[in-house]
């Protein structure tokens, strides 16, 4: 009876510990899942859209050449006016099929609002104010 005991409460130990483990991993998985990357549309720019899904915080990078150098650096920008962190909804990024544009929209997938973010003058990112 010990011995069935003894194996009953190292069953639930083992899976509760197993159940903690993949909570505290879903938990991570669901934070590290939290940004969208979009390539602005224009064929001749290497620049690549970060959003923050859950607060719509846009930022962009993009390759640059360093004088003397072999490789290059990755410039960043930073968020800007309209392109900070806002409202908590759910976000999302989506290029227009023009291939001559540096921007993309940002999208309200709750609201439907858009806003057109873009690099301005080469220092951050700014979008539009968001409209429908």
């Amino acid at each position: 009876m010990r011995g069935t005991r003894h194996f009953q409460m190292r069953r639930i130990f083992v899976l509760t510990v197993g159940a903690l483990l993949f909570a505290e991993l879903g938990a991570s998985a669901a934070a590290a899942g939290n940004y969208e990357f979009l390539a602005a549309p224009q064929t001749d720019l290497n620049r690549v859209f970060r959003l923050d899904r859950s607060n719509g915080e846009v930022g962009a990078c993009q390759y640059g050449l360093k004088e003397g150098a072999a490789v290059g650096v990755t410039l960043c920008y930073p968020p800007g006016e309209g392109a900070r962190a806002g409202a908590f909804s759910e976000y999302a990024l989506v290029a227009s099929r023009h291939t001559g544009e540096g921007g993309v929209f940002r999208v309200d997938l709750r609201s439907g609002l858009m806003s057109i973010c873009f690099v301005l003058n080469e220092t951050a990112v700014v979008c539009t104010p968001p409209a429908k």
